[in-house]
């Protein structure tokens, strides 16, 4: 018997009901023969509706006896029934009611599909590779235009030609910044304000791993500055170009490793701010530590950014796109090359990789939320210390006080 088994055809129509949408975007459902319309789904009782745009190149339409009909302009087709209706989800009772629609074998190009992003403009930093390069590929397809934000020119370049390879109508441009030379934020978002373009989405993707101590031109340790510092210092810089294309959204790339931060990175919160432990001196550096301690810093700022901006329409995740992935991080050392060529068959492809990113920076089921943590495009629970809003207050208060320090106060 098939009686007590769950498919997944639940949401099937029984003959003669048809699924429809008004044209505030709530699905109802027609009976053809008792001449009937109800919004509940006529066997899982569930409500549902559509939001949003478009899917990209498509049109709403009225005939002149009022009909409304939908044009499919790349395929060049026409239909009564609104193409969203394939993305329909159910109707949340609260803002943080949302399930979970993607998981770890989605894509960015799955999470995007039948989006329309057309008129919405993006940063995504380190874009000219891996995951970086997959997000600003993904987001631009969908008819966004995108900003690759990245130190090496040649390479984004080159990544600008493959997307308008793909699709010559895409919109992608390339601006230098290079995130170990604070002067060179400050080039990149001056560069940003001239466009006088809005900004709807800045994706912080961009971050060093497993390098050998180096000092940045600005005096700190190179990890810290590139994964937390910089960055910090983009945000202050284009605050009020996100502020006045509300709503907007700041997404933080950051790792499930920021649960194995060094122990006393938390203790410098409690007596006094020391420099050495997030920009230590060549003597107490550790590669693995100085990453773990900066993707800490990643999911505090990001916390302590959706606090700051939600007021103003500005609200922020952070995420972890996927374990040892085949990414350029490992490039600076053989053994961490050898690793992750050995697990590369077991972990997530690049497209995959950025899904979460994406979900984070587009997703409807995420708008009034925000301050959230996401692995797998699932809201997940960050370690302890992420949560903490003493830790939090004071890497603010000690990212301020640096950066004051490193440039000019009237810059600042």
């Amino acid at each position: 018997m098939l009686s007590g088994l769950e498919t997944d055809s639940e949401d099937e129509l029984p003959p003669s009901w048809e699924e429809r949408v008004n044209l505030d975007g709530k699905v109802y459902y027609a009976n053809h023969e008792t001449k009937c319309t109800q919004w509940k789904h006529p066997v899982t009782g569930k409500r549902k509706a559509v939001s949003g745009e478009l899917p990209f190149g498509w049109e709403r339409c009225m005939g002149e006896d009022g009909t409304v009909f939908f044009v499919d302009h790349i395929n060049q087709k026409t239909t009564y029934t609104d193409p969203r209706l394939a993305f329909a989800e159910d109707m949340k009772t609260s803002a943080l009611d949302f399930h979970q629609k993607f998981d770890a074998g989605s894509t960015a190009l799955q999470v995007l599909h039948g989006r329309d992003l057309t008129g919405r403009y993006v940063i995504v930093t380190g874009a000219n590779s891996g995951i970086g390069y997959e997000t600003a590929r993904s987001i631009a397809l969908h008819g966004a235009t995108v900003v690759m934000a990245c130190r090496n020119l040649q390479s984004a370049h080159a990544c600008q030609a493959a997307i308008l390879k793909e699709q010559s109508k895409a919109k992608v441009e390339v601006i230098h910044l290079d995130l170990a030379r604070l002067k060179s934020v400050r080039e990149f978002a001056e560069a940003y304000k001239r466009t006088g373009w809005p900004l709807h989405i800045l994706i912080l993707n961009a971050a060093v791993f497993g390098i050998p101590w180096e000092m940045t031109e600005d005096g700190l340790e190179m990890t810290f500055q590139v994964n937390h510092l910089a960055h910090f210092y983009l945000v202050h810089l284009l605050q009020e170009q996100l502020i006045s294309s509300a709503p907007a959204r700041i997404v933080v790339v950051s790792s499930e490793s920021h649960s194995l931060f060094s122990p006393d990175f938390q203790d410098w919160t409690k007596e006094t701010v020391s420099l050495d432990t997030l920009s230590p001196p060549a003597h107490k550096y550790s590669d693995l530590r100085a990453y773990n301690d900066s993707k800490l810093c990643n999911v505090l700022f990001a916390w302590s950014l959706d606090d700051k901006l939600r007021g103003q329409g500005v609200r922020s995740f952070s995420l972890h796109p996927g374990n040892m992935m085949s990414t350029s991080l490992s490039r600076h050392w053989w053994l961490y090359r050898l690793l992750f060529a050995l697990v590369r068959p077991f972990t997530k492809s690049m497209q995959q990789g950025a899904a979460t990113t994406v979900y984070c920076a587009v997703s409807q089921a995420l708008d009034g939320v925000g301050g959230l943590y996401f692995n797998n495009c699932c809201c997940c629970e960050p370690s302890a210390s992420s949560l903490d809003a003493e830790l939090a207050s004071a890497l603010w208060k000690f990212s301020n006080k640096l950066l004051q320090e490193k440039i000019n106060d009237d810059e600042w």
